[in-house]
């Protein structure tokens, strides 16, 4: 018997394949409305290199752009006036690393922690040492000291270092700059809220996820850190399972926000493991936001996961001043970034 149909519903049908049938890969995806990053690093996609070259090329895109002054030369600077850089990047077919904390005088950190995965047997170099070893490879050494960066240290010391992260010092640490001493006789030592003496967009991070046509996964961020930190801090966004964590079996994590709470619980290789159990890429995340809010009831972060197939997605803590995150993402289908929003939990 034949059947006649409708011609409007055979379009319809074709077009519903298309777009079942879109495929979900390559894809990237990254903290924050950092477009040209999430651009440049779709562009080594599309151009047939590796997920890891697409993570180094997006993350050094947002160091040369200064993305929202928390990422790269000029920005964030310590107690002391510099400023400083953090980085990693993971391959997760490999399962290597390569990271770098308190980089100082070389401006592609992310570039840096890619030679210490690919021209070292280590995994994670630090300070000083880090910056000659750079010099070494091949790194040019620049000033990260700019006029903006200057700016934001003078104010800072005309408002009496006003915030800062000291505490159980004297003299009083909201009222003077120091130099400090370990106050003597502690009756309370309740760590005090982040959220009150830091301004929760001081210390955004570069956080990505590329993964390319056949599912190989990697990640990385690059950041300088949090405004007014005291020389030597080193937060979430350089520690494997923190910052980030590639499994190419699996998919990607990478984290943005309060580095010195986040990093305690390892919420990037949490969600890649909230994957691996049979979690969808939200649910991982707000597995992930969740477990921290039980010990940190209120704090300032956010997760992007993604799993090898290109499914994605994000979470984040509320905290006072952040209610929403929003992320990039680019993949088949669409022309340019596209700004995603989500609301925080």
């Amino acid at each position: 018997m034949e059947v006649v149909g409708s011609p409007v519903l055979y379009v319809l049908a074709a077009q519903l394949c298309a777009v079942y049938s879109q495929p979900a890969l390559p894809l990237v995806i990254n903290t924050w409305p950092f477009r040209s990053a999430t651009q440049a690093a779709w562009n080594v996609l599309a151009s047939g290199r590796s997920a890891l070259d697409a993570v180094e090329r997006g993350c050094t895109q947002c160091e040369i752009d200064q993305c929202d002054g928390t990422v790269g030369y000029g920005g964030s600077p310590d107690e002391s006036g510099e400023t400083t850089l953090d980085a990693m990047i993971m391959c997760g077919s490999t399962m290597k690393v390569g990271a770098v904390a308190n980089l100082r005088r070389i401006k592609n950190a992310i570039g840096v922690a890619r030679a210490v995965m690919e021209h070292t047997k280590h995994t994670f170099l630090v300070g000083e040492s880090a910056s000659l070893f750079a010099e070494s490879m091949g790194f040019v050494c620049e000033d990260l000291t700019t006029n903006r960066s200057l700016t934001i240290y003078s104010k800072w010391l005309d408002q009496y270092c006003q915030p800062n992260y000291r505490r159980n010092v004297t003299p009083d640490p909201e009222k003077s700059c120091g130099p400090y001493k370990p106050l003597k006789g502690l009756k309370n030592d309740k760590p005090a809220s982040p959220q009150k003496a830091v301004d929760v967009h001081s210390h955004d991070t570069i956080g990505m996820i590329a993964i390319d046509k056949t599912g190989n996964v990697a990640t990385g961020t690059s950041t300088n850190g949090a405004s007014h930190k005291v020389p030597g801090r080193v937060g979430d966004s350089p520690m494997i399972g923190a910052g980030s964590y590639a499994d190419s079996s699996v998919g990607g994590a990478a984290a943005t926000g309060d580095g010195d709470t986040m990093m305690r619980f390892l919420p990037s290789y949490q969600a890649v493991e909230n994957m691996r159990m049979g979690a969808d890429p939200t649910s991982a995340c707000q597995k992930a936001i969740a477990r921290i809010q039980k010990h940190v009831p209120v704090f300032f972060g956010a997760i992007i996961c993604a799993n090898n197939t290109g499914s994605y997605g994000a979470a984040c803590g509320k905290a006072p001043g952040f209610s929403q995150f929003h992320y990039t993402v680019f993949k088949p289908g669409l022309s340019q970034p596209r700004e995603e929003v989500v609301d925080c939990l």
